[in-house]
């Protein structure tokens, strides 16, 4: 028996290309690679682990078909296809051609009918079970003894396998075959197909069932009451043409043998080449071997989005082994001595820490890498075995890091953090390699080795790659992470390689020396390149005023922590044990029977198909009815089981998340928690908080607020300080858009959501209801957001009209706010990007895209970047103000946490008369906004973060 796999190549890219939708995979050069790799993906995983002997891979042509003959307004709706997906299709063609796999399209003909045609014909030649590949629910018809639907998991799961019984059980037929007929009842938004009106899903299976095809039901109408025997009768000749179009045809004039589609030998030359362009180093090392190193190249070509399909530039990635250079191991006193004379006479320095893990506060330092010229560098080798200590090299290097010199690295905040941790400060200036690749080239990976592969055409060394002794000194034990994390590359981060564990300190001396005096010597080399581009970028003032003095404050944040009181965190979550063991029981009361709560399908089948809370349910893409907050949040306020779902679910959440794992991240040695910042996660260069995540603790809930119960000041001498910006993305959009009444309610400080409610609702401030408020406190944070009037109708639960209505009077009353979103829109389709008040450019992809839906939203993404992105300078440079204000005055007061438009402070009681006021000077003049807006700053005390929020 062979095995034939028939893939629906256009659903499987565009399956691929929206999988990484928010993260997509780019090259060096730009260039969206994700409908590519996923589909590479999918094709070897069928090939190398599911015994396919025969491939080929369909796809639609632009040509029309039949059925737009029948039926011109047929798929009529559909988006255009996303540019960056369209410019790789011809890529997934080729790969298809590399692997010595056929394209199969023919003009006039879908790949639905083309896979059907096969499918069939193999059917009906025995000797082979066909595999029909995609999450096309259509295929279904097709599913025979012989033919298989293959349909992908999603987010990593495995395929669903969906044979005869399985078509039978979801569709409640007694022949796949008959799924034609409830399509043709039902309908198909996404091919445009009308059905029947009044008639989804579930009504349509059911008349089936009853009837067994379309045509009798229509013959036996009379069976039939009201509305739906009414519409099916005015509706026949619709419910006939619909099967027709639902229907794939089976006889495709297709010149095509099972010779042509047996696997045969792949084009290794064309495959490394295409490999090598789409940089796709995870596959080609799956291919051919670790020695292959795929893309990045450096070399003068055009982009690879300009590049013809039929056009592969070499990779021309050179190695240790290809470039001539002068590395030094230190491990004595003398030669050390004479690599600080010659640091201290260099302007610039880099540097690079190898330790036994990645805990900033429990790492062993095994040695320190130098670096003052290309292709030269040096390692100070402090671990077993030298006769250099750490302590003692770490005092003689002080007039180093101490002194002016400016101080290069690839993510410094870690270096920073371990010799703080260690009580050896480093001053600035800084120039952190990462940091100046996030802000030139943003949708790129930042990670070293991906950065000198783009910018030097250098493969460094990889970890995995270096011996280990079988005896040594134990070291930390970590694993090497395949995919990276685009942070510092350090130990297990630090390259990308082998999963196995790695054991620092069992690498040979020399092998050590080498590996750490190439990481120094390629960031030196990294910086002189990105330094130009930062100024030809216009971004050299956010870098140097902003993120690089921003590093130590992060530092020392990092390293302060903050208190956690385990007793009253233990108290929070009994009682949300409690809450939880209440709900379930209501819950499962309600419904009638017991339930897994957390499934998502089991739930949708309670609430949708048993107890029929909605006449017509959403579902999702895999036909499982929706049960996310969004659906079921609208759902709350009449039905008290989804209310109690709701709470249920948030209690869950925070007793998992927060109440049983903050404790885990409680340091051993400081016995306090250290969050992790990355200051360039986001395009808006807002903080992002990980390792524990401190900043998604949620304030609007109860049982939310309670969870900062258990964050507490250090000891009895100090108290917790939250000084807040008020409404400053408000007061922001204000000084973008210079709208005269938004910044007249502001400058008389009122309350800017009721002066809002009484302009919208042409009303008195004193008229302003409750509602009113709330209303206007919607559409003033959505406009923001570039909300429209139908996320306003969702989200205040009112009809579109009314929501229509709102926005457009917002706008009759703050006409500059409108004239600002639409010039920024043409600006950014204009530039390609948006700036904040401070010049930080935020780049904006796919702003004249052609699908309606992707571009909707860029365009709320360029409206909102410029605030939110404002909103992060400001606070960015609030804390380095502030941090220096602290040091001015020799504070004991310690600034811990930066939350959002917050930031929270271990406030020595014997400071807070002199320094809050300070500290809310400092925060309110930290960016000055157009038009004399002034920023409002709010604080609080507290012996805990609620009380003090």
């Amino acid at each position: 028996m062979h095995n034939l796999f028939l893939l629906d190549g256009m659903a499987l890219v565009y399956r691929a290309h929206f999988a990484f939708m928010r993260n997509p995979i780019l090259t060096s050069k730009g260039f969206n690679t994700s409908a590519v790799y996923g589909f590479a993906n999918t094709l070897l995983d069928i090939m190398d682990n599911h015994g396919a002997s025969h491939i080929g891979v369909a796809f639609d042509t632009r040509e029309p078909t039949s059925r737009h003959e029948l039926y011109p307004p047929y798929k009529a709706q559909r988006e255009a296809m996303p540019e960056e997906l369209a410019a790789a299709i011809p890529y997934v063609k080729k790969l298809c051609k590399a692997f010595g796999i056929p394209v199969l399209e023919l003009d006039g003909y879908e790949a639905d009918d083309i896979i059907g045609t096969l499918a069939h014909r193999a059917d009906q030649d025995g000797d082979i079970h066909t595999y029909m590949v995609t999450p096309d629910k259509d295929f279904a018809q097709l599913v025979s003894d012989a033919t298989t639907m293959w349909k992908p998991g999603r987010q990593g799961n495995n395929h669903e396998l969906l044979d005869v019984a399985a078509i039978q059980n979801h569709w409640m037929v007694e022949s796949p075959k008959q799924v034609i007929d409830i399509l043709g009842l039902w309908g198909d938004a996404s091919d445009n197909i009308p059905g029947v009106p009044g008639i989804g899903e579930k009504t349509a299976k059911k008349l089936v069932a009853q009837f067994g095809s379309v045509e009798k039901l229509l013959e036996s109408t009379d069976q039939l009451k009201g509305k739906q025997k009414e519409n099916l009768e005015n509706f026949a000749d619709q419910a006939r043409l619909s099967k027709q179009l639902a229907t794939i045809i089976l006889d495709v004039p297709m010149e095509i043998t099972w010779d042509d589609l047996e696997i045969s030998a792949r084009d290794d030359e064309a495959l490394q080449a295409l490999l090598t362009e789409m940089e796709f180093n995870s596959i080609a090392k799956r291919l051919y071997g670790d020695s292959f190193v795929a893309g990045r190249g450096h070399e003068d070509t055009a982009a690879v989005a300009t590049v013809a399909a039929d056009e592969s530039p070499a990779a021309n990635l050179k190695t240790i082994d290809d470039v001539e250079h002068k590395y030094h191991l230190i491990d004595d006193a003398k030669d050390l001595h004479r690599l600080i004379k010659k640091l201290s006479l260099s302007k610039s320095i880099c540097f690079d820490l190898e330790t036994t893990s990645l805990d900033p506060r429990t790492c062993d330092i095994l040695g320190i890498a130098f670096s003052v010229a290309a292709h030269e560098g040096y390692f100070v080798h402090t671990g077993p075995g030298s006769h250099l200590s750490i302590q003692m090299v770490l005092d003689k290097l002080t007039v180093i890091f101490g002194s002016k010199i400016e101080k290069i690295g690839h993510n410094l905040k870690f270096d920073l953090s371990v010799l703080l941790a260690h009580d050896y400060p480093v001053s600035g200036p800084f120039f952190d390699t990462m940091l100046a690749h996030a802000i030139v080239a943003p949708d790129q990976r930042h990670s070293m080795d991906f950065v000198s592969e783009a910018l030097l055409g250098y493969s460094p060394v990889k970890l995995a790659d270096l011996p280990q002794n079988s005896k040594g000194a134990d070291g930390d034990l970590f694993g090497l992470d395949d995919q990276g994390d685009g942070e510092k590359e350090k130990t297990a981060a630090k390259k990308k390689g082998k999963k196995k564990d790695i054991k620092m300190s069992l690498i040979p001396v020399a092998d050590l020396a080498n590996y750490a005096a190439e990481d120094a010597d390629v960031t030196f080399q990294i910086a002189e390149i990105i330094r130009p581009q930062l100024e030809e970028s216009g971004q050299q003032s956010i870098y140097k005023e902003i993120e690089a003095p921003l590093l130590p404050v992060l530092t020392a944040m990092e390293n302060e922590g903050i208190s956690l009181d385990i007793r009253a965190l233990k108290e929070i979550g009994d009682s949300l044990a409690r809450r939880i063991e209440t709900l379930s029981t209501g819950i499962t009361e309600a419904a009638g029977r017991e339930f897994n709560l957390n499934s998502p399908k089991q739930l949708g089948e309670i609430l949708f198909g048993e107890m029929e809370l909605v006449e017509k349910p959403k579902k999702t893409k895999t036909g499982q009815f929706k049960t996310d907050e969004q659906t079921l949040s609208s759902l709350a306020p009449k039905h008290q089981i989804v209310a109690d779902i709701l709470d249920y679910r948030e209690a869950t959440k925070l007793k998992s998340t927060y109440v049983d794992a903050l404790p885990l991240h409680v340091s051993k040695k400081t016995g306090r928690v250290h969050t992790h910042y990355q200051q360039l996660m986001t395009s808006t260069g807002r903080l992002a908080s990980n390792d524990p995540n401190l900043q998604n603790i949620p304030v609007r809930s109860k049982a939310g607020r309670e969870i900062r119960k258990a964050f507490v000041p250090r000891d009895k001498n100090h108290t917790l300080l939250a000084a807040d910006y008020s409404q400053v993305e408000l007061r922001v959009m204000a000084a973008l858009s210079g709208d005269e009444a938004m910044i007249e309610a502001i400058k008389a400080d009122l309350d800017i959501h009721t002066a809002t409610a009484a302009r919208v609702y042409g009303v008195t401030l004193d008229d302003v209801t409750a509602e009113m408020r709330r209303n206007a406190k919607m559409v003033n944070f959505g406009i923001i957001y570039g909300i429209s009037a139908f996320g306003l109708s969702q989200r205040l639960d009112i009809p579109r009209g009314e929501a229509s209505e709102i926005i457009e009077t917002y706008f009759k009353q703050y006409p500059g706010v409108k004239n600002y979103m639409e010039t920024t829109v043409e600006s950014a389709k204009e530039k390609g990007y948006v700036e904040t008040i401070s010049g930080r450019r935020c780049y904006i992809r796919n702003i004249d895209s052609k699908n309606g839906t992707i571009r909707s939203g860029a365009e709320r993404a360029a409206i909102n970047a410029p605030v939110q992105g404002t909103a992060a300078d400001m606070i960015k440079l609030a804390m380095i103000n502030v941090r220096s204000l602290l040091d001015k005055e020799e504070a004991d007061t310690k600034m811990l946490l930066q939350v959002h438009d917050e930031l929270l402070f271990d406030l020595h009681l014997q400071e807070q008369e002199s320094l809050v006021p300070k500290i809310v000077k400092v925060m309110e003049s930290a960016l000055p906004l157009p038009y004399d807006i002034h920023c409002k700053v709010e604080t609080g005390t507290g012996d805990n973060w609620l009380a003090a929020h």
